[in-house]
């Protein structure tokens, strides 16, 4: 989709959010986005920072996964791209310490045609993330899968972006053209962004095809790829259905532990990281 074409917006001054702000993107389906984005930032939430999950998927599928029910959506993020509710009032406590979510809502799958003609339409969630993300250390964008508007909205309001590769034949596929949206993205929009790593998902050490493909992604980006691998786990598959991270379903599970050490990885790259 077209990013609007202004690049001076990318150079217009504006206060810096407390948090770190990060997109979980990929517009390939069923790779791991939410399973990543709630499992991360409950491990996080366990290290002792105050998370935020903003679902802003159609699906809702991080919302039902964190077991908020539909009947508690009132205020989501559609209510915030429409400047409707304020972060900290959209936001919902979980059953996790210390983690909370910005729900998604239906309304989202008509974003991209009711914003078009909006001015600066890919700032709607950076204005209130910005403005707003002091009483969290850690908030976690959770995209669609496909680079429309809200993905756009994401990557403009992230310092950085984590993207979920699926182990399988096709991994690359398509790995290009985000990678070139984030560019331009950056470039256009927002300096600061940045590409916090590539995350292998559904690893299966006893399958010579993820060792290939492990081996393949490595090869093309290096250090950009986190060294934790997400293996395939039936635990993490079943969590969502009793809506609860795979860390309070069987936190003693390989895809639990794997989380863990993903959020222990990000928080040891971020240590350095001032903070405004």
């Amino acid at each position: 989709m077209s990013l609007g074409g202004d690049e001076a917006y990318a150079v217009q001054p504006e206060p810096v959010a407390r948090a770190h702000i990060l997109a979980i993107a990929n517009q390939k389906g069923g790779v791991g986005k939410t399973t990543t984005a709630i499992n991360l930032a409950t491990a996080l939430a366990a290290a002792g920072r105050r998370a935020l999950i903003i679902d802003l998927d159609p699906q809702g599928n991080a919302s039902t996964g964190l077991g908020i029910e539909r009947a508690r959506r009132r205020l989501s993020s559609y209510s915030l791209l429409r400047g409707e509710a304020e972060l900290t009032a959209a936001a919902l406590p979980t059953a996790v310490s210390g983690l909370w979510v910005v729900p998604a809502s239906e309304e989202l799958s008509g974003a991209e045609f009711e914003f078009m003609d909006r001015e600066r339409r890919e700032f709607l969630l950076r204005r209130v993330i910005r403005a707003q993300a002091e009483a969290w250390d850690e908030v976690l964008i959770d995209c669609p899968p496909s680079l429309n508007l809200l993905t756009i909205n994401a990557l403009v309001a992230a310092d950085k972006v984590l993207v979920p590769l699926q182990c399988e034949f096709y991994a690359l596929e398509g790995l290009s053209q985000l990678l070139r949206t984030i560019e331009r993205v950056r470039q256009a929009l927002n300096l600061r962004l940045e590409i916090e790593g590539v995350l292998l998902t559904m690893y299966d050490g006893r399958n010579n095809l993820s060792q290939s493909v492990a081996a393949d992604v490595r090869a093309h980006f290096g250090t950009r790829v986190f060294t934790t691998m997400i293996p395939r786990n039936v635990r993490v598959s079943e969590a969502p259905s009793h809506g609860q991270p795979v860390l309070l379903y069987d936190r003693r599970s390989a895809g639990a532990q794997a989380y863990v050490e993903l959020a222990g990885e990000i928080l040891q790259r971020s240590a350095g990281r001032p903070r405004s």
